[in-house]
């Protein structure tokens, strides 16, 4: 691994140890983006590098967008944790992880910078024509692990990933008023919200009680494609938008 080749063109290798085959001969088929959540960039770069930490990602962009390879993209980083997406649990045979550095939430969660966005768009823009990946597979750590993780977090500007060809969003829904939904609801209208969920990607239980998960798959919704309000809560704003994002998804293909 000391000699990796880079697959990004603009990125410094800087090898981990941390990484495995694919497992059942998968590809990756999507981008999971993550903050680092820590101190510094050479903190986080650090931690991703030490075999001790058991943890590592593809890549990582600096603030001031530089661009980091720790492990080729043939390979399976351990970036994803426990995850689920589609029903599919092994994101990290499926996925090349992308760690941008941002002290996050617990640290003061700072604005992220127009030079790392910018970083971030190319690779994604590159990694994703390189392997097919469609924009719907285009994932915060949040919407695969709903429980556990909140990052990128609601100021990652999706928006501006979207208009440079990165990722699928809808404009929200900007409405208010009307009935709405939260924690310790139950019913049909609570089953129908989570079938909507599920299908556009998220693990969610369809039981119909407004559970624990529900609150934390309907927060990492509103992280990515509502940010103005991420309570867990599914107003008329979150359900709209949610109605949007599936009728925007592409069409399945049939086989002949």
């Amino acid at each position: 691994m000391n000699g990796l080749a880079v697959d990004f063109p603009h990125a410094d290798p800087h090898p981990s140890p941390n990484f495995g085959v694919r497992r059942g001969g998968l590809i990756p088929d999507m981008l999971v983006l993550h903050y680092t959540g820590m101190e510094t960039a050479d903190s986080a770069l650090q931690w991703l590098c030490t075999e001790a930490s058991q943890v590592s990602a593809h890549y990582l962009v600096h603030e001031d967008g530089r661009v980091v390879q720790m492990v080729a993209e043939n390979m399976r980083a351990w970036h994803a944790g426990k995850s689920l997406w589609k029903g599919a649990s092994d994101i990290n045979s499926l996925s090349i992880g992308i760690e941008i550095v941002n002290r996050g939430h617990e640290a003061g969660y700072p604005d992220f910078p127009a030079e790392q966005i910018d970083a971030v768009v190319h690779l994604c823009q590159n990694c994703a024509e390189r392997w097919a990946i469609p924009p719907e597979r285009v994932l915060a750590h949040s919407d695969i692990a709903p429980q556990r993780k909140a990052d990128p977090g609601e100021k990652f500007p999706w928006r501006s990933l979207f208009e440079n060809g990165v990722g699928h969003f809808v404009e929200p829904f900007d409405g208010g008023g009307g009935r709405f939904f939260q924690h310790g609801d139950c019913g049909q209208p609570i089953e129908a919200l989570q079938a909507m969920l599920s299908l556009y990607g998220y693990g969610v239980e369809i039981n119909g009680d407004y559970d624990e998960l529900t609150t934390a798959v309907v927060t990492a919704f509103q992280r990515h494609f509502r940010p103005s309000r991420t309570d867990g809560i599914a107003d008329v704003a979150t359900i709209e938008t949610l109605h949007r994002l599936l009728k925007a998804l592409p069409e399945p293909v049939e086989n002949p």
